[in-house]
This record gives structure tokens, sequence and C-alpha cells, in this order.
């Protein structure tokens, strides 16, 4: 019989709004949590494991950015997207206060409170992305349309690839 798989917050979140949705899990064990090592042990290509980062804007509210692993995030058209001045993103020690979440299990859905969130672009042409579920070792996969309207976000270009 198979090991019940622990939820999350994210994804009681997903099954609440009735999202499809798929818990992937791997083992953490190693120390690899970088997007580019979870997509090789989840077995999917870089292009669809996102990444969640936490930014703040020089009005001092926060946003939310999910974007490809193998990416980093342009601070100026995030600061474009978001209508701000200036993003900077917000330092690790800070992140589990603000979202309930710890760096490499931070996921879009469920944080403490919701903040603006915006995904890469390049997400609407894939039918499915891997974002965290909440947890080390835990990841969702679901349609970046799914993503969008349940965390009420919308797409951007906040990536130097666009």
């Amino acid at each position: 019989m198979a090991k019940k798989v622990a939820k999350t917050n994210a994804a009681r979140i997903l099954d609440k709004e009735d999202v499809a949705h798929e818990v992937l899990q791997y083992d953490p064990q190693d120390g690899k949590i970088d997007g580019v090592s979870v997509a090789a042990k989840i077995g999917y290509p870089a292009e669809t494991v996102y990444k969640t980062l936490v930014a703040a804007g020089s009005s001092k509210q926060h946003y939310v950015f999910i974007i490809p692993v193998a990416e980093e995030l342009d601070l100026k058209a995030a600061a474009k997207a978001a209508g701000e001045k200036k993003i900077e993103m917000v330092p690790v020690k800070e992140i589990l206060n603000l979202t309930g979440y710890i760096r490499g299990g931070c996921s879009p859905l469920g944080m403490k409170k919701p903040f603006p969130s915006f995904l890469a672009r390049q997400a609407e042409s894939l039918d499915e992305i891997i974002v965290s579920a909440g947890k080390i070792g835990m990841q969702l996969k679901l349609a970046p349309e799914d993503l969008i309207k349940t965390m009420n976000g919308q797409y951007a270009d906040v990536t130097a690839a666009g």
C-alpha cells in the first residue's frame, strides 16, 4: 500500500478550489534543494519548474514573482510589472515571518497573507508548470492558468528572457 502523502496548505487550497493538480515528491536529504536540482530529482525539464521569489517595492508593498528555476528575476522588469520605482529581493531571514514558508519550500499559494503575484510570461505557453507545495521535498504540478486564478495573479515579463 502506498504511503499517504501529507497535505500542505497549498495542496489544501487547490483541493478546496477543485483545481486539478498532482503532488510530486523528492528526497531532500542530500541538501540539494535549488530549483535546477529539484527539476532533475522529479524528472522534469527545468523550463517547467518554477521558483517563488518574494520582493519588496520602494512603497514597502511586498510582491511574489514565480519564475523558471534556471532564470533570474529582472528587478527593473519586476518593478515595472508591479508599478513600483524599484524592487528589491526580501532577505532570506525575513521570508518565514512574512510568508509562513522557509527558503526552498516557499509556495505561491497559502502564504500568511495574499500579495500581488506575477507569473513569468513563459508559463503561458506551457500546459503544466511545477511550483513548491510549501514544504521542502514536495512540489505541485498544475496548469499555469489554474495557478493564476487560484493566487489571483497575472502574467508579466519579469525575467531577462522575457
